[in-house]
This record gives C-alpha cells, sequence and structure tokens, in this order.
C-alpha cells in the first residue's frame, strides 16, 4: 500500500539560493507520515491521551536532486516492515515525472511516553499497515 501527498515548496523552506534546505525534507516525510494516519482514522492525539507515541529511532537519507522553490512535489509513503512496536517506512519525494529527489528510510518506534520505552504499536494500527506489506 502506498500513500501519496502533494508539497508545495515554499520561500521558508528554502535556504538563500532558493533550494530546499536538507532538514526540510524530514519535515515533509514527517507530514506525509502524519496525513497517512490521518487519512486511515489514526488519531496521534488519542495515541498520546494513551500514552503512546511515534518517535523516530533511525533516518536514513539519500539526497538525489536539489528541490527547488515553487516546486510541486509529491511524497510517497509506504511501510516495509511491521513490527510489535515499529514501523519501517521508505518514502521519497518525487515531481509528477517520477524524478527522485530525495529518498529515506525512516524507522519509527511507538513508545510509552510516561517511560520513554518501547510500547506496543495498538493492533487496529497493526492491522492498517500489515495489510499492504
Amino acid at each position: 500500500m502506498m500513500f501519496s501527498w502533494p508539497i508545495f515548496i515554499y520561500y521558508e523552506d528554502t535556504d538563500a539560493g532558493g533550494v530546499v534546505y536538507h532538514a526540510n525534507y524530514l519535515k515533509f516525510f514527517e507530514r506525509a507520515r502524519t496525513q497517512w494516519l490521518n487519512a486511515l482514522g489514526i488519531s496521534q492525539t488519542d495515541l498520546l491521551a494513551g500514552d503512546r507515541a511515534f518517535a523516530v529511532k533511525h533516518a536514513e537519507l539519500d539526497f538525489c536532486k536539489p528541490a527547488r522553490l515553487e516546486q510541486n512535489l509529491i511524497v510517497e509513503t509506504k511501510v516495509n516492515k511491521v513490527k510489535r512496536a515499529s514501523l519501517l517506512f521508505e518514502q521519497r519525494i518525487i515531481d509528477e515525472d517520477g524524478v527522485v529527489y530525495c529518498k529515506g528510510m525512516i524507522l519509527v518506534a511507538c513508545i510509552s511516553l510516561s517511560q520513554m520505552k518501547p510500547k506496543a504499536i495498538p493492533k487496529h494500527i497493526i492491522k492498517e499497515f500489515s495489510c499492504g506489506c
């Protein structure tokens, strides 16, 4: 299962030369994962109320081509691996022709906020992401 989220590159996303600042690719990836959860009806507010949160444990990025001011791009997201307390996301930012600007593997752990230790991902979330893996 693949989720796609459109993004537009604003001035605030770029450096003085109009090129996307490297840290903003992580923001774009985060927003796409959040939008996917929202599209599935999964509320992070509800997770927080249940003493759970998703935290990035590991991120590996490959910057392939610089994205620039005023570009329309797409963040594609899929889950490569589902474990009891973690999800491995494969993400990439592309243009309408499929040219890759950045790609990443993001390992997200489910944690207990009160203990700051791994906590099982709720079964309904595991079910949503296990269907397409």
